[in-house]
């Protein structure tokens, strides 16, 4: 029999929309892990955030965090498969950003923590964010209150650049990375503020793709069914031997779906894990 390995993206495709693991998703992805289901996930958050929402599935398998930046073990706590980008391109990054006038942060890996910096006024939302996110064992945050902080020099271990802010300054500003500097800058929509867009960037080759190719590799898996709803999950669908997309995804996403399943709202992609695991 193949051996699979189920990957989900998290926000709008595993979790449901107040941003949680509903109670019917952990019943269902437990079962079928208990019933030999390889089950991870691909998202762009870090450990710190994953540890909270995921701490209820029973994990064996580890898990592609920070858009595939590095592989997180949610049993060990520890990382592997770490990309950071060099220096030089962080500190050109970074004078970008600045140039721009877009309020970012900058996540540095160091062992089994990110420290994370920040330059620009914070705003309210930023504010928030760093408050439900303090104290973690996995995140150092070193801002002051005006929200600029003092730079590591050399700025090294850098493995993300990241942003929400309006989509008016941040798509100007992902598109002068993107043409100037030899990285891998990301630019989508926020899913839970219409006037948002989110900015990510990190070393070349670092994807939800290449990261879903290495866990693979890893587990001994035959084959790999991902699951996602917006733009910056295709890359990983396209990669997948079956792609499936939650029944809220994007038009561009369901386009190159496999298999198109119910709405995030409803544990579509635990449902669809577990009947699987059981056939």
């Amino acid at each position: 029999m193949a051996k699979t390995l189920f990957v989900t993206d998290l926000d709008g495709t595993f979790l449901s929309s107040d941003g949680r693991v509903s109670a019917e998703s952990i019943r269902l992805i437990n079962e079928a892990i208990g019933n030999g289901a390889l089950f991870s996930i691909a998202t762009a958050r870090t450990p710190s955030t994953v540890a909270t929402l995921m701490k209820d599935i029973h994990a064996t398998v580890p898990y592609i965090v920070m858009t595939g930046a590095a592989i997180w073990d949610p049993v060990t706590g520890d990382f592997s498969d770490s990309m950071t980008m060099k220096a030089e391109t962080a500190s050109e990054i970074l004078s970008i950003c600045r140039r721009h006038h877009l309020p970012t942060f900058i996540y540095c890996l160091d062992k089994d923590k990110i420290n994370i910096y920040h330059t620009g006024a914070l705003s309210t939302h930023e504010q928030a964010f760093i408050s439900e996110r303090d104290g973690s064992r996995y995140k150092v945050f070193h801002i002051p209150a005006d929200g600029e902080s003092e730079m590591p020099d050399p700025l090294t271990g850098v493995s993300l650049f990241y942003s929400v802010q309006a989509a008016s300054i941040v798509e100007p500003t992902y598109l002068d990375i993107k043409s100037s500097v030899s990285c891998n800058p990301i630019f989508y929509q926020d899913i839970y503020g219409s006037d948002t867009a989110n900015l990510e960037v990190f070393s070349p080759d670092v994807s939800k793709a290449n990261a879903i190719r290495r866990l693979k590799e890893r587990c001994g898996a035959d084959r790999v069914v991902v699951f996602g709803d917006n733009i910056n999950d295709i890359p990983m669908l396209k990669a997948a031997d079956v792609a499936i997309a939650v029944e809220n995804a994007l038009p561009e996403v369901k386009r190159i779906a496999d298999i198109i399943i119910g709405p995030n709202t409803a544990s579509s992609v635990a449902r669809f894990i577990y009947e699987a695991s059981c056939s």
